[in-house]
Parts: C-alpha cells; structure tokens; sequence
C-alpha cells in the first residue's frame, strides 16, 4: 500500500487535468456556459482541503507551469494593448484609474467596517482594484467577441492588473518595513521591484522581435517563439524574485509595437495554450480551503457587490466622454467583476516569500471561489448583452429585418 502511494499522487494532477476538461466540455456543451467556470468547480473539490484528490501545493513544479500559464495570458493581452488608441482616447484610462481607485477605497471601508485589521483591509483592498486577465482573455477568445466593450474589458483589465500589482507590492513594502524595519527589503519589493520587472519584459519585446527577423520568417515561427521566451521569462522572474504579471505584460505591450505578426489562429498558444490553462484554473482553486471560503463569505459577497457597483459606475460615467453609448460602457463596466486567478497567484507568491499576513485574507478566498464560478458567466452574458459575440450577431440582423 505505502509502494502504491507515490503512484497515486504522480497520477494526481495528470487526472485532474482529465477531469476538468471533461466537465469543461459536457459543461459548456449542455449549458453553454463558460469551460473555465467548469475547471474552477473541479479545482476546488478535488483540492487538499476537500476531496483531498491533489496534494497541497507548494513550491515546485505545478506553481511554476501555472505561472507559465499565467504568463501566456498576460503576453497576449499585453499583445492585444493598443497605445496609440488610448493616447488618441485618454479618457478610456482615466475611467480605469477612477474605477481602480473608487474600488479600493470602498472595499478598504468595508472591510474594516467587518473588523479586519488595517493592514489585511489594504491588502484586500489592493487586490479587489484587479480584473483577472485570465478569465477575461479566456472567454472573449471563447466567445470570439469583437467590438468596443471587448476592447475596453481588455486594456482596462491590463490596467486594472498593473495598478493592483503596485498598489499590493507597496503595501507588502510598508508590512516588511513595519515587521522587519529594512528599508532596502520595503523598496526593492514595492517599487524596484516592479520597476525591473516592468524592464526585464521591455528587454524580451525587443529581443525576441529582433531574433525573428534574423530568422526571416516571423509569421510562421513567432507564436513558438514567442511561447518559449514566455517560459524563459517566468521562469527568470519566478527564480529572481521578479513580478511574472508585470514582466509578461510589458514584454508582450512592447512585442506589439515591434510589429510582428501573430495571427488570430494562434490565440491561446494553440493546444499548449489550452492544456495550461486548464492547469491554471484547476491549481487556483485547489489552493482554496471550504472553511476559509465559508468563514468569510458575508465580507466576499459585500466585496464582490462593492466591486460591481465601483467598476460599472467608474466606467459608466465616462463612457459618453471616452466615444460609447451609456449602455455599452456600463456593460464594459460589468464584464470587470472576474478576479478569481489573478488573486490567488498574487497571494501564493506572496506565501512563499514568507508573507504570513496573506493567512489572514480569508474573505479574499470566498470572494475568489464566487467569482471562479460566476465571474466567466457575468463576462459572457455581458459579451452577449453588447451584440459583440458571433451567437449574437444575427439577433442584430433579425431586428434589423424586422423594422424595415
């Protein structure tokens, strides 16, 4: 029995995987929902704290491929960043920071008003400004959704993910400085830290561009290429203490701008692309504990009602300035609620660097595991409601009919 054992938590992961691209594709196929929320699901119960299916992860191989994983997500939505759109149309940004900062401030309020200490409320706080780039990238290539409120969900949620990256390093700063009073230690992980990541990317934009027209053929070879430095990168940032986040965004911001092509047959990396993130989203929510989500689930939900209501008004009240309807921008605001994977990868990083605090943040675990289910289904629906989904486009045609 105990030689049987190692066999069994080898196969743990590889059956896992299996598990919840089945439930993905039954799920999707007879309830047309989102995979993704399906893979959350199977996370979660076959995780250490439920089912007890998948060992507790730690530092190791399994965190390592789901920031790779993350890692390609955030290339391409960095890929998909169109700077001199939102230089033409600055008030698209502007509704981010305003939506950004409103949400911080009033999850802080509300999560001191709950009894959480000041510390754990700026730390939850910082975290509830992202937009999980994972779960908005996924379903609008699931979707296949084009138009003015997909463009907006995806360059308000890369500015979403860079403010909250800054926001939570600079409170991790001012927790180590409080804790351990080293200066140096509370700089390099609030602002230098980012600062080099940011330039460690920038480095990858250029490079990699560069090396594809020495080879002569970047259509053909960019999207392996561009896989392989992704994986460089992570794993660069995973051993230097680096931000992968910020790293893969400016890697993939600058990449674009060197403009080599990368076609829309390669979106999700292909099938490499498919594999990890179904990793990614079956680790997120394995990491997560039942009681820990039952425990703080009252303070999630004020949270994730505080979250809709700051990020579609910040986002609303701009949308005539910045060039759209009311409708569409509130329906950009709304696609905004996903978090989940984007938290949980931020909080491991921050375990395994020794952050005891994180512990504490047992509200952020409910609010992850509400919004690994719901947040792909509000996307898709808000994808949906905007007419920007292929499904959705000959109901557009039909009333078109019919009034004429």
């Amino acid at each position: 029995m105990t030689e049987l054992l190692p066999i069994l938590n080898n196969l743990a992961w590889p059956v896992a995987i299996a598990i919840a691209w089945i439930a993905g594709e039954f799920g999707q196929r007879y309830t047309n929902l989102p995979r993704i929320s399906f893979y959350g699901l199977v996370g979660f119960a076959l995780g250490a704290p439920q089912l007890g299916v998948l060992p507790v992860p730690d530092a190791g191989a399994i965190p390592m491929l789901a920031d790779v994983a993350f890692g390609l997500i955030l290339f391409e939505l960095g890929y998909r960043i169109n700077l001199r759109w939102l230089r033409n149309n600055p008030w698209i940004g502007v509704s981010g920071l305003v939506e950004s900062i409103a949400t911080f401030i009033a999850v802080y309020f509300i999560a001191v008003a709950f009894g959480t200490p000041q510390l754990t409320s700026l730390m939850l706080a910082s975290l509830s400004m992202a937009t999980s780039p994972a779960t908005v990238v996924r379903v609008i290539n699931e979707q296949r959704s084009s138009g003015q409120v997909t463009e907006r969900v995806l360059h308000l949620s890369a500015q979403n993910c860079v403010l909250a990256v800054f926001a939570f390093n600079a409170v991790i700063g001012f927790w180590i400085f409080r804790t351990f009073e080293d200066l140096g230690d509370a700089l390099w992980n609030s602002l230098v830290l980012l600062a080099v990541s940011a330039l460690t990317g920038a480095v990858f934009g250029l490079v990699v561009p560069a090396l594809l027209r020495a080879i002569g053929n970047p259509r053909h070879d960019a999207t392996v290429a561009f896989a392989i430095a992704v994986i460089l990168l992570v794993a660069i940032s995973y051993a230097g203490g680096l931000s992968p986040v910020v790293a893969s965004l400016a890697f993939g911001l600058v990449a674009r701008h060197r403009r080599v092509a990368f076609s829309q047959a390669q979106r999700n990396f292909g099938a490499l692309g498919e594999l990890l993130t179904i990793l990614l989203f079956v680790f997120a929510a394995s990491t997560l504990d039942w009681e820990k989500v039952a425990a703080g689930i009252w303070l999630a939900i004020a949270v994730v009602i505080a979250r809709l209501l700051t990020k579609t008004a910040g986002v609303t009240a701009f949308a005539h300035l910045s060039g759209v309807s009311w409708r569409k921008g509130f329906l950009a605001g709304v696609a905004l609620a996903p978090l989940s994977v984007f938290v949980i990868l931020l909080l491991e990083h921050a375990r395994l660097a020794g952050v005891v605090v994180v512990e504490e943040l047992r509200s952020v675990a409910a609010v992850t595991m509400l919004l690994e289910i719901f947040g792909p289904i509000i996307i898709q629906r808000a994808l949906i409601w905007a007419r920007e989904t292929p499904d959705a486009r000959p109901e557009i045609r039909s009333e078109n009919h019919h009034a004429a």
